[in-house]
């Protein structure tokens, strides 16, 4: 008798069935021990009680703002015995997010991105403890706002070369803006600086941002819902496969630095010959090491591209707001010299365009899941300990009672009436609390700098025989905007060779 009941349990079926069965107490039990009874936040009802709510593959975002207006700046979602919490206003970002950022600052697991794609090990996925905390550290001391003060001579030349790029062929301008990220990015991790964007490692960094940005969409995998199928045969092959695929991308880029360094070679300063020159002290493995250099090419490189072209699309679009950024470049700069990166202090109408841009259309517009660690209370809702948290940050940045008229592209929103840039509001492109995205600072120094050039060579104009679709982006979690046309005309100079020659000693 005895042994017929341990092969019925043994069983496939039998096992799903028990799991099945101690996840549902497990969750009914949470329900009837909710803290102080306090209720859930509201939100749209589960089609099936045990699948939980349908979220969109893609644009989630986009529904999620809609399920805002309708439940609530919080509002929750079940996907099978995991309860979600949205958060889509910044009153309850800011008190959630960042106010209980200590509390906040976990990651939910990531079965299929997190551990098979990244091996645990790339930062931005990796739950809170001892390995976040050293991978942090490490790239938090070297993507220090004065640390990035080193680098402003590369994104000089890389922003020149962007501007002769756009001379050269205007109808590419959003490859060109790939090859000046990457190029920069490329640069500070590795000091090796691509001439185009086609070159090889280029390439297949970028590969590998599609394959992550494609795969990273809220609940696009199954399995962290239902653990039980990365047991499934090949269900996770493609993962596997594209993580064999970074690591040895990765570790080999460091390894040239590596062997430049044994052999006595002049190495350019970058991220990766700091990796390798306190990988003991910083108590990283080699794998370690390799994914947080990559990381920092990949993340930067794909962000700050699309951002470019956002800006490009917003003066096609907007050419009043455009129009008020070149009258303050010919007030303080004038057109004998293009604007440099030290220029961004006194171009406070630039960088309110900036602002706006990063806002308007935000490049991780769904934002990336966080978990909390205890009980959260807020304003008579119960957010239980455990749970995940997502900052909408399309919706946060979409938050009427700060950004009225939110569709509308109006960097005037960020000054003051004396001009300066306001400090009482923020929007939220980089994400939430201790999640915020290390290279920030680059990233928008890299903005600045390409957006205040393309205004004061060019004049962007909207292409009237291909209007431009202002929501027309890929349906990755870092979203590009979808290829569109505008026309370039010369304005620092008569002509485009008249721009080129201006130029020409930029950065030098």
């Amino acid at each position: 008798m005895a042994n017929s009941v341990v092969d019925i349990l043994s069983q496939p079926q039998s096992i799903a069935i028990v799991l099945l069965s101690v996840a549902l107490l497990g969750f009914i039990h949470k329900r009837l021990t909710r803290l102080n009874n306090l209720p859930l936040p509201p939100g749209p009802p589960a089609e099936s009680w045990i699948l939980g709510n349908t979220i969109p593959k893609v644009y989630s975002y986009r529904k999620f703002e809609e399920w805002t207006k309708e439940y609530g700046p919080v509002f929750k979602l079940r996907q099978g015995f995991n309860t979600i919490f949205v958060v889509g206003r910044i009153e309850a970002a800011v008190d959630i997010m960042e106010k209980e950022g200590a509390i906040t600052i976990d990651r939910p697991r990531s079965i299929a991105v997190g551990e098979t794609l990244s091996g645990g090990m790339r930062l931005l996925l990796t739950p809170a403890g001892e390995r976040f905390k050293k991978m942090r550290r490490a790239l938090h001391a070297h993507l220090q706002p004065k640390t990035i003060l080193a680098y402003t001579p590369t994104l000089m030349k890389a922003a020149r070369q962007h501007i002769m790029d756009i001379l050269d062929d205007p109808s590419r301008h959003q490859d060109h803006a790939k090859r000046y990220a990457a190029a920069v990015v490329m640069t500070l991790a590795y000091g090796k600086y691509p001439k185009s964007y086609y070159d090889p490692i280029v390439l297949a960094v970028n590969r590998c941002l599609t394959r992550l940005g494609n795969n990273m969409r809220i609940a696009y995998w199954k399995v962290d819902t239902w653990p039980f199928l990365r047991y499934v045969p090949g269900y996770l092959k493609e993962l596997q496969d594209g993580h064999k695929e970074e690591l040895d991308l990765f570790k080999g880029q460091l390894i040239e630095v590596r062997e430049k360094l044994n052999s006595g070679e002049e190495v350019p300063q970058s991220f990766g010959k700091y990796l390798i020159e306190r990988q003991n002290e910083l108590e990283l493995s080699d794998g370690e090491a390799a994914y947080l250099a990559g990381s920092l090419f990949g993340a930067g490189s794909d962000t700050t591209a699309s951002v470019i072209s956002v800006a490009v699309m917003a003066s096609a679009c907007y050419p009043e707001a455009a129009e008020k950024v070149k009258e303050e470049l010919d007030a303080v700069i004038g057109k004998e010299r293009p604007p440099a990166a030290s220029d961004q202090e006194s171009l406070p109408q630039t960088m309110a365009f900036v602002t706006e841009v990063l806002r308007w259309r935000p490049v991780t517009a769904g934002g990336f899941p966080h978990k909390s660690t205890k009980d959260i209370i807020w304003r008579g809702y119960f957010i239980p300990a455990g749970s995940t948290v997502v900052g909408n940050v399309w919706a946060v940045n979409r938050d009427p009672q700060y950004f009225p008229e939110p569709e509308s592209f109006n960097p005037q929103r960020w000054l003051t009436s004396e001009g300066k840039l306001r400090d009482d509001i923020k929007a939220y492109p980089f994400g939430f609390g201790r999640r915020i995205c290390p290279g920030q600072h680059i990233a928008v120094a890299s903005i600045f700098l390409n957006t205040a050039l393309i205004q004061w060579a060019f004049n962007v104009r909207a292409d009237p025989d291909h209007p431009i679709d202002t929501l027309a982006f890929t349906e990755s979690a870092n979203a590009h905007p979808q290829p569109f046309n505008v026309i370039f005309e010369p304005r620092a100079a008569k002509n485009f060779e008249g721009i080129r020659e201006l130029m020409e000693d930029y950065g030098a």
